[in-house]
């Protein structure tokens, strides 16, 4: 599509149609209240105004207008994407698409497009997904922008490094790898600059696919909204440690979305603030999440994003309240080491410290933490089949858990994205289990 004819659609067909059109539909109050909380344990979720919903799925509907207008940059869950964010990229997470796929129970079938080409079932399903999705065409989207710049960051998986060249070959743009070293303790002087220069070294290549330069003036506001973003989803996550909890860590998959999307945005911010003042409000009026809340429970990796309103129906039916997520807390735990008054050494720092890039043990002392603040009485450990950094040492983490803090915990098998690796009945059957042994300590 030529650049003019481009720029019309999307000035005429994104600004002046389908975006306001968006906006009146959520304000009209287009969807219809789900059935959780009607006549379930569950009460009606907190959600946000729809000024705000309508912001979330701006972003995805301008995803569809945006080739020609924005330079585009597809960019893993990880990636510093604040020097991306200041020169005007519209960023696009191939996860989260990955995720949406997933909690629009599609994945199965568009992953399937990508085994059928040699894809082995035993990689990410994330990836499968959107490999396949990338195959296939098929998208619950309707269109997914074309990149122009792939950025990944092995601070998540080394999966990431042959998926994205896998994207860079078949879609024919170029990729930038940014390489984190392993923190077997906090990151040293060395470490930060090693990856700071890895940045530098990002500006000028981003720089050419924008057509335009980095503002450090602009980097710094960036930096100072992505803080905010994650300080104010952090405060989110701790109203949680209130009894009964006004949220449960299934409503908290959900409401991550801005904090990864929309992070170094301004509407993160704005959701964010109107999420906690609701949530706020509701332990106020002393009212729960979970209508009988008896349990509280931490749930590990990833979430079953096919099975989120079923799972989170049966643990309240019996009483618990899945109240914090190990994967929730990940995108909030770093607020503190942000400072916008020098970017790129906050930015290196930051995504060095993510979750996944730090040793086991780090791990399970963040979980021993949470157990604590949290008021954890039994801990579901999700053997993700296909995340395999993230359920790394999990075995451990279960019998330690067990006999040295004398709390249950159980290792549930399943996927994050995968339906096929979901046995009905036993897991049933486990939970069940697990929230005997729960009653026992009572």
């Amino acid at each position: 599509m030529q650049p003019n004819r481009s720029r019309l659609r999307y000035l005429l067909g994104y600004r002046c149609f389908a975006k306001p059109a968006l906006y009146v539909r959520f304000l009209a109050g287009f969807r219809k209240p789900g059935k959780t909380g009607q006549n379930t344990a569950l009460n009606a979720p907190v959600g946000v105004s729809a000024w705000k919903k309508a912001g979330l799925a701006n972003h995805y509907l301008e995803g569809r207008y945006v080739e020609g207008v924005r330079k585009v940059a597809w960019v893993t869950s990880g990636a510093p994407i604040e020097i991306l964010r200041a020169l005007g990229f519209y960023v696009f997470y191939p996860e989260n698409h990955g995720a949406l796929c997933g909690a629009r129970k599609v994945a199965t079938e568009i992953m399937q497009a990508a085994e059928q080409q040699g894809y082995s079932p035993a990689l990410c399903s994330y990836a499968r997904t959107d490999l396949g999705s990338l195959l296939s065409g098929k998208t619950p989207l309707q269109k997914i922008p074309r990149p122009d710049l792939l950025l990944a960051c092995t601070n998540i998986c080394q999966t990431v490094l042959s998926w994205y060249r896998c994207l860079a070959e078949y879609l024919n743009v170029p990729l930038y790898l940014i390489d984190t070293p392993f923190l077997f303790r906090d990151a040293t002087p060395d470490q930060i600059d090693y990856v700071k220069r890895q940045l530098e070294g990002l500006i000028p290549v981003a720089e050419q696919v924008a057509g335009r330069s980095l503002k450090w003036s602009r980097l710094r506001q960036v930096v100072s909204w992505s803080k905010e973003a994650t300080q104010l989803w952090l405060e989110v996550l701790e109203t949680a440690k209130a009894k009964p909890s006004p949220l449960t860590a299934f409503d908290g998959f959900i409401h991550m979305a801005p904090i990864v999307e929309q992070r170094g945005e301004t509407h993160a911010i704005r959701y964010y603030r109107d999420l906690l003042k609701r949530l706020q409000n509701r332990i106020q009026r002393r009212e729960g999440a979970v209508k009988e809340e008896r349990f509280r429970v931490l749930w590990d990796n990833l979430p079953v994003w096919y099975r989120l309103r079923h799972l989170a129906e049966f643990l309240a039916e019996r009483g618990v309240n899945v109240v914090a997520s190990t994967y929730t807390y990940a995108w909030a735990e770093l607020a503190p080491m942000m400072d916008s008054n020098r970017p790129l050494e906050t930015i290196a720092r930051t995504y060095l410290h993510v979750f996944l890039n730090r040793p086991a043990r780090s791990k399970l002392k963040v979980m021993e933490k949470m157990i604590h603040d949290f008021q954890i009485d039994g801990v579901i450990l999700h053997s993700d089949r296909s995340c395999k950094p993230y359920s790394l040492g999990q075995m451990d983490q279960r019998d330690h858990l067990v006999s040295r803090l004398n709390v249950p915990a159980l290792l549930l098998e399943a996927d994050h994205n995968d339906s096929r690796a979901f046995a009905e009945q036993q897991i049933r059957t486990r939970l069940e289990a697990f929230v005997e042994m729960m009653e026992q300590r009572k």
